[in-house]
């Protein structure tokens, strides 16, 4: 991973603010601009990124009474069925609680359907229903529809290069 400039890196000299001392508002940059843009730490812009799909994608499933962590667990379910509760809490990245949350009001829905495990009865299997399948095939459409957004400008090497990156990002920054 090559390393920033020092250019990028180095602090710059304090300048005066607008302000209430200063007779004048503060600017706060949009997305692109400042430390929002290019030359902002790439944590800060993974996440800034990251809030900006996560709210596209919470409007464009809003009408079908889905969020973005319960297409998550739809997508992880329908990706690898017969996961419990516990694992798919790892795989969406939320808390055990919220998934307990989730999983109830899909099943409670219709979309998921629960199974014990045939080995350890305590584990609970959680699959989708025909249901759920249908609900997030039309998920899917327009989370597809985003993606495309999101991609373009890019060719297919560029966005091979981006998918490969990012999961390296996640897959060096893992904990041992």
């Amino acid at each position: 991973m090559t390393r920033k400039p020092a250019s990028i890196t180095r602090s710059q000299p304090q300048r005066k603010t607008p302000g209430p001392a200063n007779d004048g508002p503060v600017h706060v940059p949009a997305p692109g601009e400042g430390k929002r843009g290019e030359q902002g730490y790439l944590g800060y812009l993974l996440r800034q990124a990251h809030a900006a799909v996560r709210l596209k994608m919470e409007r464009a499933l809003a009408d079908l009474g889905v969020t973005s962590p319960q297409f998550a667990v739809l997508t992880m379910l329908n990706a690898y069925p017969g996961l419990s509760g516990a694992d798919v809490a790892r795989l969406t990245f939320l808390t055990p609680q919220t998934v307990g949350v989730i999983i109830r009001n899909l099943a409670r829905d219709g979309a998921i359907l629960m199974t014990p495990h045939p080995v350890h009865g305590r584990i609970q299997q959680w699959t989708l229903t025909p249901r759920g399948a249908a609900l997030l095939k039309t998920c899917r459409e327009r989370v597809i529809a985003l993606e495309k957004r999101l991609a373009s400008g890019l060719d297919a090497k560029a966005e091979a290069s981006i998918r490969r990156w990012l999961a390296n990002v996640a897959t060096e920054l893992q904990e041992d």
